[in-house]
């Protein structure tokens, strides 16, 4: 029976450090919104293509199935959209990604009077946060936050 218990905390053993091997530390990727373009909208929503430069700072490659995100305006929800493009992002490379949000009636009127009550516009806050989807381990948040200037 001691043999048996020996060998089974041998094995868990060996088990545990080949695990901690397979998921080594990613470094989080690099997010930058580089545009944004008008799309065609329906009824109350207007519609947006939102442009990602996506870096890659790691060793290994980031393959993804999936984009999500959230656009936060002057700490308000502002967009949200998905895409369903896939491709790889090489070690140490970048790709600019595309994805289409929606933007509410409801949403602008809360960004209007958010921006009524500001004494000036210059350096409005965003917050981007989302994910490329990359299966059960593969999947990468990512957030980026910084000020544009709206035009006069």
């Amino acid at each position: 029976m001691t043999r048996l218990l020996r060998h089974l905390t041998g094995l868990s053993l060996i088990l545990a450090l080949s695990a901690c091997a397979l998921f080594q530390g990613r470094d989080p990727v690099n997010i930058s919104v580089i545009g944004i373009d008008p799309l065609p909208g329906q009824d109350l929503e207007l519609r947006m293509a939102v442009k990602l430069r996506v870096q890659n700072p790691n060793e290994t490659v980031i393959d993804f199935n999936g984009v999500a995100l959230n656009l936060k305006v002057n700490g308000q929800p502002l967009a949200a959209g998905v895409s369903d493009q896939h491709g790889s992002i090489g070690r140490f490379s970048e790709q600019v990604l595309v994805v289409p949000v929606s933007i509410t009636a409801f949403s602008v009127l809360r960004q209007a009077v958010g921006l009524s009550q500001m004494s000036s516009l210059d350096g409005m806050p965003y917050e981007v946060n989302g994910k490329l989807a990359g299966g059960a381990f593969g999947t990468m948040r990512f957030k980026d936050r910084g000020t544009f200037e709206l035009p006069r």
